[in-house]
Order: C-alpha cells, then sequence, then structure tokens
C-alpha cells in the first residue's frame, strides 16, 4: 500500500492543508494500492504564492543559466524511467509497451526545451523598433491521465525554457507516478518555487488555478468539455490558454490502399494506449467498393489483438482508467448497437477471463455514419467505426465534419495523392502511412480540439509576450 501525504511546494515536500484522502486503485484488478491526501484551495493558494514569489528572479534568468537547468532535470529524470514505467502499468493500467512510450517522451522533453531554447532569439529587429519576448508569469500546469508524466514534464520543461514558474496540478489518479517524477526533479535543486505540485481534484485545484489573478497562463490537456470550462473561468483575468482537448481523428484510407499494411496501421491507430488517447484513429474510412475486402480483415484483425494484465509485455490493450470510464465506454458500445451500427465483434461486457479489472472488449463497428453518436463523440475506449466512402471528395468532407480536428491519418499506395489529401484535411496533425512523432513540431488541434499549439519554438512562444520598445538607435 502507498500512502502519499505530500505536496511539493517552495523546494519542499510539506504536508497539505486539505485532509480527502482518496483511493489509488489498480484497474487491472480494481484493487486499492494506494491512498493520496488531496490538497485543497488553501495549498493551491501557498503554491500560486511560491511561484510568484520566484517569478521575477528567475523570468531575469539567462538562456545559458535555463539550459544548465534543462539538463539538470534531464540528468535528474532519466534514470527513473524504469520505476516511472512501473507506476504506470501499475496505476494507470497501460501495457508495457505504452508506458514505455509515454514515458519515453517525457524523457526527452528537456532536452528537447533545451534544444529549441539554444537556437532562439529573444530580441529581434523591426525597422525602429525592438522586439523583446518576455516570459509571461505563473502557469498553471494540468496534464492528463492518460500521460500524465509525458505532459507533466513536456509543459515543465517549456515553462522553464520561457522563464515562467509554475503550479502543476496532475490527476488525482496518478499520484503513484507523481510522487517518483517529483522525486526525481526535485533532485535536480532548481531554486525554490520555481515548480510546484499539488495533487487535487479539478473542481479544487484546477478552479483555483483557473480563476487566481496570480496565474498568466494555464497550459492544460483534457476534455474538451472541461476545456471550455477553463476558458470562461479565465477570461476574467485575460489569462493566455493552451488547450489540448478531445479529438475523432478519422482514418482515410484510400482505394489505392495495401490492406496488408493498411488494416494494422489503422488498428494500431484506434486502439493505441488501450484507445484512451485523444489522436486515436477511431473513425475508419474506406472506400465502399472495397468494403466487402476490408471488413473481413479488420475483424481478424481486432480480434488477434491480445488484451488483458498490462504487465505482460504481449499485451496490446490493458484495462480503462477507472470504473466510471469503463461504464462510459460500455454505454457508447450500446449506443452503437441501439443507433444503428452493425456490430463486428467486441460489444459490452468484458473479455472472457478478465471479469476482476475495467477491461473492454476490442469492438468494431460496421455500417456506420458520421452522424451516429459513436462518430460524433470522443469515447476514449477501443471502439472502432468504419464508415465507408464512395469518392474522395467524400473522403475528405466526412473526415473534415466533425467538431475536432487535433489528428487524421492518411494510408494510400501515392505518397503525393496522400499528400494532397492531407492538405484538405482540418487537423493539427496528420500522419501519412505510418505512427509517428516529432517532439520539435508544433502539436495542438483545429477547432474544437483546442487552442493554441505545444512542442518545439511554437510552444516556447505560447509562454512569451512580445514587448516592443521604441525609440533606440539602430546598431
Amino acid at each position: 500500500m502507498r500512502i502519499i501525504d505530500r505536496i511539493y511546494i517552495d523546494g519542499e515536500f510539506v504536508a497539505p492543508h486539505g485532509e480527502e484522502v482518496f483511493d489509488l486503485i489498480n484497474p487491472a484488478d480494481s484493487r486499492v494500492i494506494g491512498k493520496v491526501t488531496l490538497g485543497d484551495r488553501e495549498d493551491t493558494l501557498r503554491a500560486i504564492a511560491a511561484a510568484k514569489r520566484a517569478f521575477p528572479a528567475f523570468s531575469r534568468t539567462s538562456k545559458a543559466e535555463r539550459i544548465e537547468l534543462l539538463r539538470r532535470l534531464d540528468a535528474a529524470v532519466t534514470p527513473k524511467l524504469e520505476a516511472l514505467n512501473a507506476a504506470t502499468t501499475l496505476e494507470y493500467g497501460a501495457p508495457v509497451m505504452i508506458a514505455r512510450m509515454l514515458n519515453g517522451y517525457a524523457m526527452g522533453a528537456f532536452k528537447n526545451a533545451a534544444e529549441v531554447l539554444e537556437a532562439y532569439d529573444f530580441t529581434r529587429r523591426i525597422n525602429d523598433a525592438e522586439v523583446v519576448m518576455e516570459p509571461l508569469g505563473v502557469v498553471g500546469i494540468i496534464p492528463p491521465w492518460n500521460s500524465n508524466v509525458g505532459f507533466s514534464c513536456g509543459k515543465l520543461a517549456m515553462a522553464i525554457a520561457a522563464g515562467c514558474t509554475s503550479v502543476i496540478k496532475p490527476s488525482e489518479m496518478s499520484a503513484i507516478q507523481t510522487q517518483v517524477l517529483v522525486e526525481a526533479l526535485h533532485e535536480a535543486g532548481l531554486p525554490p518555487g520555481v515548480f510546484n505540485v499539488v495533487n487535487g481534484r479539478g473542481e479544487v485545484v484546477g478552479a483555483e488555478l483557473s480563476v487566481n489573478p496570480d496565474i498568466a497562463k494555464i497550459s492544460f490537456t483534457g476534455s474538451t468539455a472541461v476545456g471550455k470550462a477553463i476558458l470562461r473561468a479565465g477570461a476574467e483575468t485575460m489569462k493566455r490558454v493552451t488547450l489540448e482537448l478531445g479529438g475523432k481523428s478519422p482514418t482515410v484510407i484510400l482505394d489505392d490502399a495495401d490492406f496488408a499494411q493498411a488494416v494494422p496501421l489503422a488498428v494500431m491507430a484506434g486502439f493505441g494506449n488501450s484507445g484512451q488517447a485523444c489522436i486515436a484513429g477511431t473513425r475508419i474510412l474506406v472506400p465502399e467498393a472495397r468494403l466487402d475486402e476490408f471488413l473481413p480483415m479488420i475483424k481478424a484483425a481486432a480480434e488477434s489483438v491480445k488484451v488483458g494484465d498490462p504487465s505482460d509485455p504481449t499485451v496490446q490493450i490493458g484495462p480503462m482508467v477507472s470504473l466510471r470510464q469503463w461504464e462510459r465506454v460500455q454505454g457508447y458500445i450500446r449506443k452503437g448497437m441501439e443507433g444503428g451500427a452493425r456490430l463486428l465483434t467486441g460489444g459490452p461486457g468484458r473479455p472472457e477471463g478478465l471479469e476482476a479489472g475495467y477491461f473492454v472488449r476490442p469492438t468494431v463497428f460496421a455500417d456506420v455514419t458520421n452522424d451516429m453518436t459513436i462518430a460524433r463523440e470522443e469515447i476514449f475506449g477501443p471502439v472502432l467505426s468504419v464508415i465507408a466512402y464512395r469518392t474522395e471528395a467524400e473522403a475528405i468532407e466526412i473526415a473534415n465534419d466533425t467538431p475536432y480536428g487535433l489528428q487524421a491519418y492518411v494510408i494510400s499506395a501515392d505518397l503525393d495523392r496522400a499528400r494532397i489529401v492531407a492538405s484538405h484535411l482540418a487537423a493539427g496533425r496528420i500522419l501519412i502511412n505510418g505512427l509517428y512523432h516529432e517532439p520539435l513540431a508544433p502539436f495542438g488541434g483545429f477547432k474544437q480540439s483546442g487552442l493554441g499549439r505545444e512542442m518545439g519554438v511554437f510552444g516556447l512562444e505560447a509562454h512569451l509576450e512580445p514587448k516592443t520598445v521604441l525609440g533606440l538607435p539602430r546598431v
């Protein structure tokens, strides 16, 4: 039983003022594996005050000083990779290979931020004006439970690179992962108050970050509904926001695609991270003329995916993070069946032999139209919808007919054709014939998938404000 009864404020592990104790559950067997004492509004105010005190001095540090801090953070976190992987598998239920991928991103975050910072010029000349990019202030960082460590590190790295201080509110369901991470970050020896961490509920800690006038910016990854609430709450103090929100990503399979390549790729894009991914390709668009060929292949591929104990390295889909999330996914499966879609494989209930945990049967629906609930709303579980189209133009229309626009996938034997289709898709990232990641390229969504961008130069500048100075002679 892991007991976590400290939060991190002003460079120290301190007892929280909050008294609520939250059970940490292993989603693979529904057993309590730990308890975390949650912070409250008073704890949040203490953390904000510490970050505010630290900001004036930290914002004046040089590029070289901040690069050195980022390198120290990288050196402190990297040795904790296996401990983070174990915590992610135990507490979140991520299969071993997924835990390695999620935390592998975290391992590179500080190094990537240092690389961006090294090449960045904070001062530039525009005719008679000198423009200086200055750090915004205190950043409220709110990462998601489906990649708690990765997003915590990515967001913190860019805040530090910019010269901002921060308060991190991790998911209360991710407290073990958070504890391993914060212990590592503490070893890097940053100045007190540069980063602070308060375990707590969104409606308490997150709500205070969203309205507090001493928070200059919110960097949030999570649901569109919560993102909208943060945007509304922050409007009163004109907070800057970076919101990476939900998605309903299309996988557009063109009529020249090799299905031997396309089917496994579509399944991986849809079932990655057990389907608990905002970038999941859950709408699979298939040419109507080849539908009879495609359906048996995706049915077989989905049924070959191994579900089970996430500590088993051969398992590809683990449990849902919580009973609540399991029930949500079950509800969508029922809506699909009741809404006119044809259940190709999977369905409601748990897979055979996995009754103890929050496991979902990998599910694929056929005969889906884009107006059905399962094609419109983010399910956040291993549930895929196959949608037929007649022409390439119709495929593009269907792909874009969504309130979301985070990511999209295009599969074709002709790269030039795939590039043209990609140019018509309204999404922040488009992957052609594979699953790729570039940590220095911008990440974020169109439409209701968010505001702003993270990663690379775009992520750094999201933490900066341009100041124009006139009346200085040209050098």
